[in-house]
């Protein structure tokens, strides 16, 4: 269909779902179904969208530590979309390199106290009640006051930051003119409204710079001319949604673990080592991004198809994480699953710029929730909702009851 094109040529975030997942109900159960994909077709054309899709770990991971062949540039119209995710080496890697400070373990580390700060607020504000939305009061406003810290922003503008980013991440749930129109003008307002938000402090921090990595992205740009400033404005923004959403499905997803599996809850406040493990297990079996995007720069064969010079692909790491393949008991939560070579951060030169920092939030959330709060359940008849295509393996929201226990 035209459509359809159109939306591939556009990008592949704004690719409607495949078949498997045009619904809702769908959506809110992949596993199984990719699980079918995995033993039926694990490298097809699919004609609807135009692009391949791709689902055994050991393809995914052929794809995405192989960017030469494999391109993260995968949009085809011709704006200026050079960034930190749509660049390949070595330009990307000079992206990097501005920012790798703020990202080192030990930077990362300091922030803990912090991050431990943020979230005892959070919790303080809501303990004696007895039941929270988890998303609204924990799991979305903690990534982004920490993100915002970091950029130097104003951690009052939280719900608004947040708003802009969701729209910026969101897909579209069906192939239709109107919803494709609807979705893209509203991406196009949040991104050029970040752009101006961004632009006034940028303004702001060139005539007084502070410690804040704004300040920091400037300043070393100056020195070593890498972007330009639009480029520091699509950086920034990238920053920003980069920085919280993926954190903020993590955390909810934890929550969703610990009422799905709630022997989870007493183990964790027994056994706190097991913590950093769980954090690890939650990205493999509910990953906040289920795929990524690649371009062939050329015809590759994999197996025994050939994928032509400019066709997209997808990258299914949803999939990938529950490759039996690779993954003993792939259907199973275990925080003491070792190794845990999960790809729910990427892999390669792509792998998430902010992974110590959301590996660090998760940790001291998780720990401070079991901590505090006891016999978390979801709220009786709460209807679980997905996040729309492509982020469809989160959850809009998750409502939970709880009894204080600090």
């Amino acid at each position: 269909m035209e459509n359809k094109q159109m939306l591939q040529t556009r990008g592949a975030i704004y690719v409607p779902p495949i078949e498997e997942f045009n619904t809702e109900e769908k959506r809110a159960n992949p596993f199984p179904i990719l699980k079918e994909l995995r033993e039926n077709t694990p490298l097809r054309y699919e004609e609807s969208t135009g692009m391949w899709d791709v689902f055994l770990y050991e393809d995914c991971i052929r794809i995405l530590k192989d960017p030469k062949t494999f391109s993260s540039n995968f949009k085809r119209d011709n704006r200026n979309v050079e960034n930190i995710i749509s660049v390949d080496p070595p330009r990307h890697q000079e992206f990097r390199e501005l920012v790798n400070g703020v990202f080192t373990p030990k930077a990362v580390a300091d922030l803990a106290p912090r991050i431990q700060e943020i979230l005892d607020l959070l919790l303080d504000q809501v303990i004696d009640h007895d039941r929270i939305n988890t998303v609204f009061d924990v799991s979305a406003p903690l990534p982004v006051m920490v993100i915002a810290e970091l950029l130097g922003v104003p951690v009052t503008d939280r719900l608004y930051f947040k708003e802009l980013s969701d729209t910026l991440v969101t897909g579209v749930e069906d192939d239709s003119e109107v919803t494709y129109q609807r979705v893209l003008s509203k991406r196009e307002h949040a991104r050029q409204t970040l752009n101006d938000y961004f632009l006034h402090h940028l303004n702001q921090r060139k005539k007084q710079p502070t410690a804040d990595l704004t300040s920091k992205l400037w300043y070393t740009n100056a020195e070593k001319q890498v972007l330009d400033e639009e480029q520091i404005l699509g950086f920034l923004t990238t920053l920003l949604v980069a920085g919280h959403e993926t954190t903020t499905n993590l955390i909810a997803a934890m929550v969703r673990v610990l009422c799905e599996q709630p022997q989870f809850q007493d183990r964790l406040r027994s056994e706190p080592n097991l913590i950093s493990g769980f954090v690890e297990e939650t990205l493999r079996y509910y990953p906040s991004v289920p795929r990524v995007t690649r371009r062939a720069t050329t015809d590759v064969e994999i197996r025994g198809q050939v994928i032509r010079e400019g066709q997209l692909i997808q990258v299914w790491t949803a999939s990938a994480n529950r490759d039996a393949a690779k993954f003993e008991h792939p259907d199973l939560f275990d925080p003491t699953r070792q190794p845990n070579a999960h790809i729910t951060f990427g892999f390669g030169n792509h792998f998430c710029l902010g992974a110590p920092l959301a590996r660090l939030e998760a940790q001291i959330a998780l720990g401070t929730i079991v901590k505090r709060l006891g016999n978390i359940r979801l709220v009786e008849g709460a209807k679980i909702e997905p996040t729309p295509f492509p982020l469809f393996t989160a959850v809009k929201e998750y409502p939970i009851t709880f009894e204080a226990l600090r």
